[in-house]
């Protein structure tokens, strides 16, 4: 049988995806936790919560759910109750993780714009506090989209198959709850971080005018300003995790408001649509693997971290051999 095109895509990306992001995400939390790549504690508990949480999306979507789906259609996963907690998962983890990427973002507005409460807040206590905080709201706001499905057969008293529930379509309380969790879930993340990511940009400008002036043009040619040298590899690791975090969101929020727009919610497989559809979840799941890329580009450190976990197991190898 020969499946349509956005299908075949979708049967390698899921695995490949998957393949690729729970190492990636894995090893991501196991360098950044030894601590060694010259980032304050601030930063390391807040890389370490996104890399958790893009791990556990990684897991419920494209394994539980995508991969479940295409390859195993009849297995356990499809108990009712079980697929109802893997769709619950992926609410929860992908509202935490985007959330996670908000309060990093928060934490470096803090410490660049707000030098006075930069010390009380910027501390690891903080980070770990805001980070479990975002992890028990997250799960709270998403416990009823474990109620949204009902069975679709029931074969030896055993519930199989999630179907959305009819009262979900009709339900003013049910529609206006899927607004709530898209608006807080998208919208105001991706409002949040465009707005902060403006106001410091426009305090570094300002920043960088005023220490240039003090140090004088010629004396800074000379010789480079460690802070500002600081600053600009906190703004670049900045930016870059915002800046990926927005282009691969953007488009699932412009399907998301054609689809409110359009109230129609299904497509067939060679609907342009449906295309665009599939790439705006894939772009949206892409995302749970592009900070590690981005630390690996950004963090000389993270760089050697990361060299010296890959080459340990060969030098482990040979010095096996020698013995």
């Amino acid at each position: 049988m020969e499946y349509p095109v956005m299908l075949q895509i979708e049967h390698i990306f899921y695995p490949a995806l998957a393949v690729f992001g729970v190492p990636v995400n894995l090893m991501a939390i196991v360098i950044l936790s030894r601590g060694k790549c010259g980032l304050s504690k601030c930063i390391t508990c807040y890389m370490v919560g996104m890399a958790a949480a893009d791990l556990l999306v990684v897991i419920s979507e494209p394994i539980f759910y995508r991969i479940g789906q295409i390859y195993f259609p009849d297995s356990f996963l499809f108990i009712t109750p079980v697929c109802s907690f893997i769709y619950l998962l992926i609410i929860t983890v992908t509202m935490i993780s985007v959330w996670l990427t908000v309060a990093f973002t928060f934490d470096r507005f803090m410490a660049i714009c707000c030098e006075n409460l930069r010390a009380k807040y910027c501390t690891e206590k903080t980070a770990a506090m805001v980070i479990g905080t975002v992890s028990v709201l997250g799960c709270l706001v998403s416990v009823p989209w474990y109620f949204r499905f009902e069975p679709e057969y029931i074969i030896d008293n055993v519930p199989w198959y999630c179907i959305t529930k009819p009262v979900f379509f009709t339900s003013t309380a049910f529609d206006g709850y899927v607004i709530f969790c898209f608006t807080l879930g998208t919208c105001v993340p991706i409002c949040v971080i465009l707005l902060l990511n403006f106001l410091i940009t426009r305090r570094i400008l300002a920043a960088s005018r005023g220490r240039r002036g003090l140090r004088g043009c010629s004396n800074a040619e000379k010789q480079k300003d460690p802070e500002m040298e600081n600053r600009r590899k906190s703004i670049i690791l900045l930016f870059s995790i915002s800046g990926s975090f927005i282009l691969l969101w953007v488009t699932q929020v412009v399907f998301y408001i054609y689809q409110r727009i359009t109230k129609i919610y299904s497509y067939p497989v060679t609907d342009p649509v449906y295309v665009t559809e599939v790439t705006a979840n894939m772009l949206q799941l892409l995302s749970t693997c592009t900070n590690t890329c981005i630390y690996v580009l950004t963090q000389k450190k993270f760089r050697e971290e990361l060299k010296n976990a890959v080459s340990y197991p060969l030098k482990l190898i040979v010095k096996i051999e020698r013995s």
